[in-house]
């Protein structure tokens, strides 16, 4: 039988979707201005998916990432024919990325790490506190 999840598993899990949201949005940042020969292999935005778990041993609910998935709109047409990547129409296709969407996105996750840090930073003065009672 697997052991119930603690608080700390709880936060540990939603720190670490977290994390994959954030390596995607730095990704996606990385990405942004890059240009492609075609649509086919321009960068496109990606996206973690997540999924709640529920323990049912201790009746707490988490997060795990069940995966990445492309997003947002097709990568933009540009007619440039000088350009060194473009195809034998002189079009180059630009990533999609919407770079102010990113960075609210960043800003969102790393409130909600920090919300996550603050979590187990309660539970284990609590913890400590109870044992400072038994003393």
């Amino acid at each position: 039988m697997a052991q119930p999840l603690s608080i700390f598993d709880v936060a540990g899990r939603a720190m670490s979707a977290q994390l994959t949201r954030l390596n995607t949005t730095a990704s996606n940042l990385a990405n942004a201005g890059g240009v492609s020969g075609s649509e086919a292999e321009a960068y496109r935005t990606m996206k973690p998916v997540f999924r709640t778990s529920f323990d049912k041993a201790s009746g707490l609910s988490t997060v795990d990432v069940a995966g990445l998935v492309t997003a947002g709109p097709a990568p933009t047409k540009r007619h440039d024919p000088t350009h060194p990547m473009a195809n034998a129409d002189g079009d180059v296709f630009d990533a999609a990325v919407d770079e102010t969407r990113e960075f609210i996105d960043m800003l969102e996750t790393a409130r909600n790490y920090q919300n996550n840090v603050e979590v187990m930073q309660t539970a284990k003065g609590l913890i400590l506190d109870t044992l400072k009672l038994g003393r």
